[in-house]
């Protein structure tokens, strides 16, 4: 090879192609060629060096490693969630958009935690919120990780979170799942009704299929691998959602299609003519909106206010309509916050919601305004018992001294 400078056996080599230094050096016994993008042989020298220090250490050593590019590792989790089956492949494909459209094809091997910063910056100037950018650089840090587990890279960058605001601490009272309940088309009443008494997650309970419910048991089972967690549940409804669950189970044959009606078995048990809720068809987010925005309940102070309501904000100088009021997550609050004030044993009601850990489950389980009234309530209650007491106490003469 003209040009090249012999160096010991394994050692690679560098040389000179035009006025570009190159590097050659081999892997599991097959010569590798690469440009170090440099006319300074000590560049070149610096990169063969790392590039041996790569084979050493058995990580990725090919110049195909180089190639990879941001692009390709979102891909690659998409691919992942879809083969897994993971009912979150939706904002898989959501993030990879936003992800491929800020990085471009630049490649993996090049991206910096400051150019994370970057796009973490960006995301929150177009006005996301903390918690959705965080879930986002979580997607970039799994593309990092996946390539690293493939083989396709060795390194990943530095990626910082966000601080996340407070848990929310929206919550529903019965009377208020009632009224919005009866606001509801009705093919999505049982949907409310299932996620008020159950505090499953959303996906979990528009993904339910009836092989998972056993009616003459009066139980539904998700299996390992269905869950979030990845672990199996076993929950037995009460008579309110199982009584929702026959009904379904009765008129899941019977369906209204371009205005007729047809005989046609149901796989989910939650559906609208047939079709999953959400999902691939769409998620019925303008129904809980109109639903919400249609429902007006008392508060504690006794005055009527709607659930939701869709104001006017202003945003980047653009004046845009943003809904505000209960979403359909504080329906799982609600159903934590309920057990455990009913007297279930923690354990359990984490079993029936689907969380692993601890901390979690005690983000969910928090207070209410309501709760803290009543604690105050409780406490001067508590006060005024101790001052009656104190005054009942007769104070006896101290003896005194001989």
């Amino acid at each position: 090879m003209k040009g090249a400078r012999r160096r010991k056996r394994g050692d690679g080599a560098v040389y000179l192609r035009g006025r570009t230094q190159w590097i050659c050096y081999s892997v599991n016994g097959k010569k590798v060629w690469e440009s170090s993008g440099s006319e300074k042989e000590a560049d070149a020298r610096q990169l063969l060096r790392r590039r041996l220090g790569e084979i050493a250490t058995g990580k990725v050593s090919s110049i195909d490693a180089e190639k990879v590019t941001v692009a390709e590792l979102a891909e690659d989790v998409v691919a992942d969630y879809k083969a897994n089956g993971l009912d979150t492949v939706v904002k898989a494909v959501r993030f990879s958009a936003r992800v491929k459209k800020f990085f471009g094809n630049m490649k993996a091997h090049k991206v910096t935690g400051s150019i994370v910063n970057q796009y973490r910056d960006k995301r929150l100037a177009d006005g996301a919120a903390n918690g959705t950018v965080n879930r986002e650089l979580g997607f970039i840090k799994r593309a990092f990780n996946l390539g690293i587990a493939n083989e396709k890279i060795s390194r990943k960058p530095s990626i910082a979170m966000l601080k996340e605001a407070d848990a929310r601490k929206g919550f529903f009272e019965y009377h208020e799942f009632e009224a919005l309940r009866d606001n509801c088309p009705d093919y999505f009443k049982p949907v409310v009704t299932f996620a008020y008494f159950s505090a499953w997650r959303k996906e979990e309970i528009l993904g339910l299929t009836w092989e998972k419910v056993d009616l003459h048991d009066g139980v539904i089972r998700l299996e390992v691998g269905e869950t979030k967690n990845e672990e199996g549940r076993v929950y037995r409804p009460g008579n309110e959602v199982m009584e929702v669950l026959r009904a379904q189970w009765e008129k899941r044959k019977v369906v209204k299609l371009g205005g007729k009606t047809t005989a046609l078995l149901s796989h989910f048990v939650f559906h609208h003519n047939g079709k999953r809720i959400g999902g691939k068809y769409g998620w019925i987010q303008a129904v809980w909106r109109r639903a919400c925005c249609k429902t007006e309940v008392l508060d504690r102070r006794g005055e009527r206010v709607t659930l939701g309501q869709m104001v006017e904000v202003e945003h980047k100088g653009e004046k845009t309509v943003k809904y505000v009021g209960r979403l359909f997550h504080d329906f799982r609050r609600s159903g934590i916050r309920d057990m455990i004030r009913s007297g279930i044993d923690k354990e359990v009601a984490k079993k029936i919601s689907g969380h692993a850990t601890d901390s979690v489950f005690s983000r969910y389980n928090i207070t209410s305004e309501d709760d803290m009234v009543d604690a105050a309530t409780k406490r001067s209650a508590y006060l005024k018992e101790q001052q009656e007491k104190a005054g009942r106490v007769v104070v006896m003469p101290r003896a005194e001294k001989a």
